[in-house]
């Protein structure tokens, strides 16, 4: 995780997305330019030349051997880079993939297990502890998922793949400084295929930054202790701009028709966005939030346009923002942290006729599939290529429009459809 911007490779909102610190446009090129992995002879040569720049840098000798011995080119990384444009995923499944009654009992358990830990966090870096556990849940569904691909594997693959990229060599660069420090073990060191690892999946240059020995055993070590990944978090979203006692916002309704302003960049003070008949919807939350005063500068969010919800957001909901680039993963924590605190789901509904589902709705999607005869692979909840192939396969097969998407429309035909002869299995694409 690194502050910037965000490019989410169009896959179920379980699956890792990345953050790069780097423009769009950018990134496109990068995907344009990287090349097929590399032979043995340029792979020796980029090595090489990573060796002279690590030692430039400070990394021992005796660590870079170490951590480049039997390294290969991991192919399933740079398909990971590759770009998918036919699947976009609705901000409706978004918000509904990753804030869940089971992220919910779930979330309120690890509350109660590390009660003392986010009473600590709170009161030393002033955030509140249900976003910084709502970024925990979010974010490595509390530890359970961290990656398991080795960083230095992941980031020589990429760097070696296409050596302008200095993003990944500059990551590369800080893993190895990890390594050095002793703080987090070699075996430990696993993450995303992009390099993002730990219970709150700290991208190598954040984590040198921002993380936090919060244990007291004189290691920062967010993979493995629990108090330093969420004391991390909290550090993160303080040094991001979190305002200690205000909400990071509220939903709101909105005049009908409204077309007035919009937007998170687009700021104005309450007192403003009241005159333009903009009203805080109850309840908010349980016990209710606080109300800024009039002359705090907020924006209007529209995630899905003006006949859905509408929130005004303050300067929190930038801070999570900041923590992945993305509107909806940070209205999705957002909510979560409401939910968490007992919250219901929106007032107002998301403006479609086929609603998201939960995990535990996807992985009864994928159950249903699997039972037809379909090889979706795992049954883990995780919407990806074979599971959307299968999806679009028993779509056509029931007249329903093809799009791959795994919603409540499709679940019920799964339902209600007899299971017939056992099919041939699906190929992805």
């Amino acid at each position: 995780m690194v502050p910037g911007m965000k490019v989410q490779l169009l896959i179920p909102p379980d699956v890792r997305t990345v953050r790069f610190a780097r423009p769009v446009a950018l990134l496109a090129a990068v995907v344009a330019l990287i090349s097929p992995v590399a032979s043995a002879g340029s792979l020796d040569a980029c090595i090489a030349g990573l060796r002279k720049t690590a030692l430039s840098r400070g990394i021992s000798t005796s660590t870079f051997d170490a951590a480049m011995k039997g390294v290969e080119p991991d192919p399933d990384v740079i398909k990971s880079f590759e770009y998918q444009p036919e699947f976009r995923t609705p901000i409706w499944d978004y918000v509904a993939g990753l804030v869940d009654d089971e992220r919910v009992a779930d979330g309120r358990e690890q509350m109660v297990r590390w009660d003392s830990v986010l009473g600590e966090a709170e009161r030393a870096y002033g955030v509140d502890r249900h976003v910084i556990v709502a970024v925990w849940g979010v974010e490595s569904n509390f530890g359970r998922i961290q990656g398991t691909r080795e960083l230095v594997r992941s980031l020589t693959t990429l760097v070696c793949a296409n050596k302008r990229e200095s993003f990944f060599r500059g990551e590369l660069m800080a893993t190895l400084s990890i390594l050095q420090s002793g703080d987090i073990a070699a075996e430990s060191l696993t993450g995303s295929w992009a390099g993002a690892f730990g219970q709150t999946q700290f991208m190598p240059t954040t984590y040198q930054r921002l993380a936090v020995d919060f244990d007291g055993d004189g290691k920062r070590d967010v993979v493995n202790s629990v108090a330093d990944a969420l004391g991390s978090t909290a550090n993160y979203l303080e040094r991001a701009g979190w305002v200690t006692g205000q909400p990071w916002g509220y939903e709101v309704r909105i005049p009908e028709n409204y077309a007035g302003p919009s937007g998170r960049r687009t700021r104005q003070s309450l007192a403003q966005w009241t005159a333009l008949g903009v009203r805080r919807l109850e309840p908010v939350q349980a016990g209710g939030k606080p109300q800024p005063a009039d002359s705090t500068q907020a924006a209007l969010l529209l995630p899905a346009g003006p006949k859905g919800p509408a929130f005004l957001v303050f300067r929190n909901f930038d801070a999570i923002y900041g923590y992945n680039a993305a509107e909806s993963y940070a209205l999705s924590i957002a909510h979560l942290s409401d939910r968490l605190q007992g919250a219901p789901g929106f007032s107002t509904p998301w403006p479609t006729d086929d609603p998201g589902l939960s995990r535990a709705e996807r992985r009864e999607v994928q159950q249903r599939l699997l039972d037809r005869g379909y090889d979706i692979g795992a049954v883990d909840g995780m919407i990806g290529a074979k599971s959307r192939s299968a999806i679009s396969d028993f779509q056509s097969s029931q007249g329903l429009t093809v799009d791959g998407r795994a919603g409540l429309r499709v679940l019920n035909a799964l339902r209600t459809t007899p299971v017939q002869a056992k099919r041939a299995p699906a190929t992805a694409q």
